[in-house]
């Protein structure tokens, strides 16, 4: 059996930097916050003022470089987080993703794009699974639709 060595970094899972992560972050929320749907979703957590969103980003930024850099820089729980935020819907996450793809493909290179959008992906998909399951009221049983 082969492990990989502790005295060793692990490589990215996917060839970007974290200068590309802040880009991507950057970019994306700019767009968010003006989105017709997400946009609304969104306010209700985040005041408007760009104060307010610098934290955000650079919490999102350091889940990305945990994620796929191995920073280690990321503290929280995603799950967590999306399922008490009453305002948030397994509906929003197709858009959520699709604009993020857009904004991968806007910034970074073909290959690039499609190995964080396909990462992404798969976080999305198990995100938007725990919001389907999420138990808004807990004296009643969970929905299995």
């Amino acid at each position: 059996m082969w492990f990989w060595p502790l005295s060793s970094t692990l490589p990215p899972r996917i060839d970007v930097t974290r200068a590309d992560i802040e880009r991507v972050v950057a970019v994306f929320y700019k767009r968010i916050r003006g989105h017709p749907t997400l946009g609304p979703v969104f306010a209700k957590s985040i005041p408007a003022t760009r104060d307010a969103w610098a934290p955000h980003e650079a919490k999102i930024a350091n889940f990305w470089a945990n994620a796929i850099l191995h920073e280690r820089s990321y503290s929280g729980n995603p799950m967590a987080v999306h399922m008490s935020t009453p305002h948030v819907h397994a509906e929003h996450f197709p858009i959520w993703l699709d604009l993020f793809e857009e904004c991968l493909r806007d910034i970074l290179t073909p290959p690039q794009a499609d190995s964080f959008n396909a990462f992404a992906r798969r976080i999305g998909r198990g995100l938007q699974m725990g919001m389907i399951y999420r138990n808004p009221d807990p004296d009643q049983p969970p929905s299995l639709l």
